[in-house]
């Protein structure tokens, strides 16, 4: 189903040139949030009559769950939707299909796409779900100051990059330098057409020391082995294998979730890098004094991943996540996931700070060819 529904804008909440977060009266009834994307529907301000996209929040949606607008039906449509000089499309035969300048098709980067193919053994850390990407960065940063980091956002869950308040804040906080957006995924530093071109953009035009790649917010799940769309975690590691780059993945682990499938090692995990994932990686395991998880519950936690498909296949490190957790509440970001915080489920957190820790202390120097 497609829902829409006529409603009226009553106030703007935040605006950027990605996204503007407004709140809409329909048909007299109480106030609610939508969202829109300028370069898609126009410019928004207040008494503007919109036309909205219900269906999120007609479905209960969590993450994304708001309404969208899909027509401003008091200004006129601008000419253009996207970049002129664009040449590829996303949302592609959809009708909201717009013309981006593709990273790989920029003139001033024709000699570098030449002679791509490899990340030079860069750190390339893959995530599971959204919330992870802020410890990893963080993690990442607090054991390597100077380090750049580039954020990937596939296709698999939000496609436009804006919807994630959680990359505005990274950027905003000086945790993450640039943003790529793949596939149908759009609104990046740099457009990309694939993951693989997204990753090798990432080392050698973004000039990141380290690539964190995982799909945007909203997850998309049902509950079954492999109906969820954090199950690319296994086939991007691999990807970035091929690449030359240094796999690293992030455990999903969880002490707190009350559902079977997610408790301990979740099964996203189990599936996507012990089942789908071919080639040896590297896994991060958390430890470290900041990490408030009685011993032995923790000692369990390790045993389970060893003795399971995942740590038959990859190389378990234990690292300490710490330092990024502090990291993250120094520079102000509250993190959750599932709608818990740190203090509710530590172990989750810092598995992905951890994972960032890992990525931190492979960071090569570049050839002085790249410099």
């Amino acid at each position: 189903m497609l829902n829409k529904a006529r409603a009226t804008v009553t106030a703007i909440t935040r605006a950027d040139a990605d996204s503007v977060e407004v709140v809409v009266v329909m048909n007299g009834a109480e106030s609610r949030p939508a969202l829109a994307y300028p370069a898609l529907s126009g410019p928004i301000a207040v008494g503007d009559e919109v036309v909205l996209n219900t269906t999120a929040r007609d479905l209960g949606l969590g993450t994304g769950g708001v309404d969208f607008v899909l027509h401003n039906l008091s200004r006129p449509l601008p000419e253009t939707h996207g970049d002129p000089e664009g040449h590829i499309v996303k949302l592609r035969y959809t009708p909201l299909q717009h013309a981006v300048p593709a990273v790989e098709m920029d003139p001033q980067y024709a000699p570098f796409w030449e002679t791509a193919g490899t990340l030079m053994q860069t750190p390339v850390v893959v995530a599971n779900i959204h919330s992870q990407i802020a410890p990893v960065a963080a993690g990442v940063r607090a054991a390597r100051p100077d380090a750049r980091i580039a954020y990937v956002m596939t296709d698999a869950a939000a496609l436009p990059i804006g919807l994630s308040s959680l990359v505005r804040d990274l950027k905003k906080a000086g945790l993450v330098e640039a943003t790529l957006t793949a596939g149908q995924a759009f609104g990046g530093d740099f457009e990309c057409v694939t993951a693989a071109s997204a990753l090798l953009a990432a080392r050698g035009i973004a000039q990141a020391d380290v690539i964190i790649v995982c799909q945007g917010p909203g997850n998309a799940g049902t509950g079954t082995r492999y109906g969820f769309s954090g199950i690319e975690q296994g086939p991007l590691l691999d990807l970035a294998g091929r690449l030359w780059g240094t796999p690293i993945g992030v455990l999903r682990l969880s002490l707190a979730d009350k559902r079977d499938r997610h408790s301990g090692l979740s099964h996203h995990s189990v599936t996507a890098l012990g089942l789908l994932a071919q080639s040896p990686a590297l896994l991060a395991f958390p430890g470290g004094d900041a990490l408030t998880v009685p011993a032995k519950k923790l000692a369990a936690l390790r045993e389970s991943v060893d003795n399971s498909p995942v740590g038959a296949r990859h190389t378990i490190e234990t690292a300490d996540g710490g330092p990024g957790m502090a990291l993250l509440a120094e520079r102000g970001i509250a993190v959750k996931s599932m709608g818990r915080a740190v203090e509710d489920d530590p172990v989750f957190f810092h598995a992905a700070a951890a994972a960032g820790a890992l990525a931190a202390a492979r960071v090569r120097p570049r050839r002085s060819s790249e410099l």
